[in-house]
């Protein structure tokens, strides 16, 4: 397995911890950007390869439509459906299989690290099966109300390795945890 290719949550969320309303909209991120844009295009130049949970590339495309999302001949996008269309646009593949055999098969590939795109649903089913090496979450300095939680609400208990804070100029905070293997404790049971 090749080690390397860390999958890292790279997200951002209100300070209530929601990524999105619950209609799925994003619109509280419309803001100013300072210069840098919180470490995207450095981030974004250490992946090539992005996965997504179904309802999420679908507000992306419809935002985008269909331009600019991980677009490229050197990013690999997989999006997670029980559903998948007949036709995918170029480099995108859908993606119906556990999570566990579909991530052996990508770490046994060489490449670059790989972007845990969301939602919640998804990051939560890779959290749950160990699969996710890091967080990066960066906290907009917005509170939303009500929405979709970064993670599927379900009983778990994993404990966090504090790596970084940032702090920027707008009052934005990224905050960089790694995901101990060892952490991890779904059924609530452990240490």
């Amino acid at each position: 397995m090749n080690d390397h290719r860390k999958i890292i949550v790279f997200i951002a969320t209100s300070v209530d911890g929601f990524i999105a309303r619950l209609d799925g909209s994003y619109d509280w991120l419309e803001r100013p950007r300072p210069p840098g844009n919180y470490g995207y295009g450095a981030f974004f130049k250490s992946i090539d390869t992005i996965l997504w949970g179904k309802r999420t590339y679908d507000q992306a495309i419809a935002k985008f439509k269909g331009k600019g999302v991980g677009t490229g001949p050197e990013v690999k996008n997989y999006v997670f459906t029980h559903r998948a269309p007949e036709s995918a646009p170029p480099g995108v593949e859908f993606v119906n299989e556990a999570v566990e055999a579909f991530t052996h098969r990508l770490r046994a590939q060489t490449g670059k690290d790989i972007w845990m795109m969301g939602g919640g649903q998804i990051i939560a089913s890779f959290l749950d099966a160990g699969l996710i090496d890091e967080f990066r979450i960066h906290v907009i300095p917005t509170l939303i109300g009500e929405g979709i939680p970064l993670l599927q609400p379900r009983h778990r208990h994993v404990r966090l390795a504090l790596r970084g804070v940032t702090h920027f100029p707008d009052g934005v905070v990224q905050l960089v945890y790694a995901v101990p293997k060892e952490s991890s404790d779904s059924d609530g049971h452990g240490p």
